[in-house]
């Protein structure tokens, strides 16, 4: 079993990769929807693969708290595994400051390239009326919760389904990958389909855009956590095992 500070570099990296590339399609080349679900996707799917046998590949608290619910981590290690998520999360988007600063890429509509890592920052979007941008969210806050909660929901779901539970297949990084891509094109005119609170986090951090940033802790955290309920306690077929250290059995 790989030793606790693997497992949290392990999650340092992946969701680091996540964060910065998805963030960079986002907010810096300005891609449209199916190329940001794309990004984020094959992003999990290849890190997914590649940590799951450190770490459980979680790379998301709304997956780390599932798995807390569901009896497949400690508390301590989920505590720890959180802080280390959203330190990379902060990290990454700092980098992708640094790293644009002064580019072409640095200005995107004519706003500096802390404006460009805010358009990267999920958040519901504003209604178009006769193809003009109002001032009105599309939809609610609570709805925005709603959404973010039943797509988090369905993607800890497949985590489960595919990395946690023995019975599953071993390409379940490629599976979480998918499930990850279909909650972009799903919701990304709706909330901007973050399913991840330190996927907004990060960006939030550095741009200071923190309008609605609650919706993006209690969607996500909710989802996992009844999806950590209803597979964790009810689907499996295995006792839960919480001694173990990994994210994932």
């Amino acid at each position: 079993m790989p030793s606790l500070a693997k497992q949290l570099v392990a999650e340092f990296i992946g969701t680091f990769a996540i964060v910065f590339v998805v963030g960079a399609a986002t907010g810096v080349i300005g891609a449209d929807v199916l190329t940001i679900s794309l990004a984020q996707g094959l992003t999990i799917a290849a890190l997914a693969s590649a940590l799951m046998a450190i770490s459980g590949a979680h790379f998301n608290p709304a997956v780390t708290v599932g798995m807390l619910v569901g009896g497949r981590i400690q508390a301590v290690t989920a505590l720890l595994y959180i802080v280390m998520q959203l330190v990379a999360a902060f990290v990454a988007a700092g980098l992708l400051v640094y790293a644009l600063a002064g580019t072409e890429l640095a200005i995107i509509k004519d706003k500096p390239i802390t404006e460009s890592v805010a358009v990267g920052t999920p958040k519901i979007p504003n209604k178009v009326i006769n193809n003009v941008q109002s001032d009105e969210p599309r939809i609610s806050a609570v709805q925005g919760v709603v959404v973010e909660g039943a797509l988090t929901f369905l993607l800890v779901i497949t985590y489960f389904g595919t990395m946690a539970d023995g019975r599953g297949s071993r390409l379940g990084g490629l599976a979480v990958g998918f499930m990850a891509t279909v909650g972009v094109l799903v919701g990304f005119s709706l909330t901007g389909a973050a399913l991840n609170p330190a996927r907004v986090f990060g960006p939030a951090m550095i741009s200071g855009t923190w309008l609605n940033h609650w919706i993006y802790w209690v969607g996500p955290l909710a989802g996992g956590a009844l999806a950590g309920l209803v597979y964790g306690r009810f689907l499996l077929e295995e006792p839960a095992q919480p001694v173990k250290d990994l994210g994932a059995s």
